[in-house]
């Protein structure tokens, strides 16, 4: 038990600093930016910020929300991105842990840090559509390319190739299936009925969960939709922020939930 606490809390340490990276993601991206250079600067004076800037969580509050040299506010989505990636981390590391502490080994680690990869990459995709309801094609690849290789690793680990096949077959059944359900749609009403980028998170989602996961992620989804979009009325409400709760919560809840449909199906 001891153990476990002390490597969550490690995981979610690591989690925090990927976590400041996705930040930068998250701002340059969507700008056309670099993200690895130039170095972290405030985007308001344009001065480089010390290494001291950038200690995730503390930084933030030690200059209580505002740039050290300039003294303009920083936007609350610093520290918000970095708790929720430290969070998410440790969250998946507790779901993974009795497979990680079977299999001590590259393959299961390797496994853990795709699979948070592609998770990290769906927080900075859902960010990244709340401010400007679209996404980068760049960050949606990357989650979905990381989600099929956690299926290759995660195969090598348990020695059974055959899951990374049936990754691959579901990421391409789920994305062309939602692809041409898509094109029917506009078809029959002149309007495009789903964005492209929907279509790859889509691909993501089966590659992680697999069916019938990614129905309940979609089910999931909607629901968790359904009150922001009665809210906004004619606002646009982003759709890749619901895919991906919708996805994690069916990752790290999908037995139960599994359960629970079979039993509803089947009685």
């Amino acid at each position: 038990m001891a153990e476990t606490l002390i490597w969550t809390l490690g995981v979610f340490l690591l989690g925090l600093m990927v976590g400041s990276f996705l930040n930068v993601v998250i701002h340059r991206t969507p700008r056309g930016e670099n993200i690895a250079w130039p170095g972290s600067h405030c985007p308001k004076c344009g001065e480089n910020l010390r290494w001291y800037h950038n200690v995730p969580l503390l930084s933030w509050l030690a200059l209580r929300g505002r740039c050290a040299f300039c003294r303009e506010p920083i936007s609350f989505r610093y520290p918000l991105v970095e708790l929720l990636n430290g969070l998410l981390w440790a969250a998946l590391y507790l779901k993974l842990a009795p497979q990680l502490q079977n299999h001590i080994d590259v393959a299961g680690i390797l496994y853990f840090l795709l699979i948070a990869a592609t998770f990290s990459a769906l927080l900075a995709l859902s960010m990244i559509d709340f401010e400007f309801f679209a996404v980068p094609d760049s960050i949606n690849l990357f989650a979905l390319l990381t989600a099929l290789l956690a299926a290759v690793s995660h195969a090598w680990q348990v020695g059974d190739w055959n899951l990374a096949l049936h990754a691959l077959r579901d990421a391409v059944i789920a994305a062309g299936g939602l692809w041409l359900l898509a094109w029917l749609i506009g078809k029959a009403t002149g309007k495009e009925a789903m964005g492209g980028a929907d279509v790859i998170v889509a691909g993501t989602m089966a590659a992680l969960l697999g069916f019938p996961g990614f129905f309940l992620a979609l089910f999931a989804a909607a629901i968790l939709a359904i009150v922001p979009s009665l809210l906004a009325k004619d606002t646009m409400v982003p759709f890749v922020p619901f895919l991906s709760l919708g996805t994690l919560i069916v990752f790290l809840f999908d037995h139960p939930l599994i359960d629970w449909l079979e039993q509803y199906l089947y009685g």
